[in-house]
């Protein structure tokens, strides 16, 4: 049985081709798996648990059959999920995960993680990250209505789209110091994360060993997962 992992579908109503490739994924290539994990930006964006709209409902629910046909899922917020709260994990029966989670994939200790926070070059970011983590703005913000939260996210995000589009390519990837740093302090030498969009394998030397860096891919025309095989093999797979 193998463990897959994902992250970036962005899910929204306005790809439908994405949510139907999605809700088949999970009926068939993910129905036999020892674990499916999903490490953020599941959402194009989470304004909040209350928001019961007709499409969060018809996913909420295609993760809670999963869960009930015997499917661990563990969920890890992204930068456009990270409201998702407890009544959406009790709906759904998944099991939410923290910023950094080790997991023994099959005897190989690895790091998972979303992949924002291991971009410490965009300072900008970083710093509303730390600001919209805050727990006290958080509840803040929920506690406006879901319209005023629905434009508030919309203004944020072209906010965040025009702030990309000004930004050097490499300022949006990974920094490699931070990378090294983090999978020390793990003591791993296996990293998979999300939320650079730069599906790739990458190898180097971590303290005399070599270590593995894999970057999920998200979910634009095709669907995207990783494979992780008893005996150590993983691949990055399209459908």
């Amino acid at each position: 049985m193998n463990i897959l992992v994902i992250s970036d579908l962005h899910l929204d109503d306005t790809r439908s081709n994405i949510t139907d490739l999605f809700l088949r994924f999970l009926k068939d290539k993910a129905q036999h798996a020892k674990a499916l994990y999903i490490l953020g930006d599941f959402f194009e964006a989470w304004v909040g648990d209350d928001n019961l709209t007709d499409f969060n409902l018809k996913i909420m629910h295609a993760l809670r059959e999963s869960t009930q046909n015997g499917l661990p899922i563990f969920f890890m917020p992204g930068n456009r999920d990270f409201l998702i709260g407890k009544k959406f994990i009790k709906a759904t029966a998944c099991q939410l995960l923290p910023d950094e989670y080790v997991v023994d994939l099959f005897g190989v200790p690895t790091l998972m993680m979303h992949g924002d926070t291991l971009c410490t070059l965009d300072k900008k970011y970083i710093k509303f990250r730390k600001k919209s983590r805050n727990w006290f703005m958080q509840k803040l913000f929920l506690m406006r209505s879901l319209k005023t939260r629905r434009a508030l996210v919309k203004q944020y995000r072209e906010a965040s789209r025009i702030h990309i589009s000004t930004l050097p390519d490499h300022i949006m990837d990974v920094t490699q110091t931070e990378v090294e740093r983090v999978m020390l302090k793990h003591g791993v030498q296996h990293l998979i994360h999300g939320h650079t969009h730069r599906e790739a394998i990458h190898t180097f030397d971590l303290a005399g060993k070599s270590a593995t860096r894999t970057v999920l891919g998200a979910w634009h025309d095709d669907g995207n997962v990783l494979v992780c095989e008893p005996g150590g093999k993983n691949s990055l797979e399209h459908f």
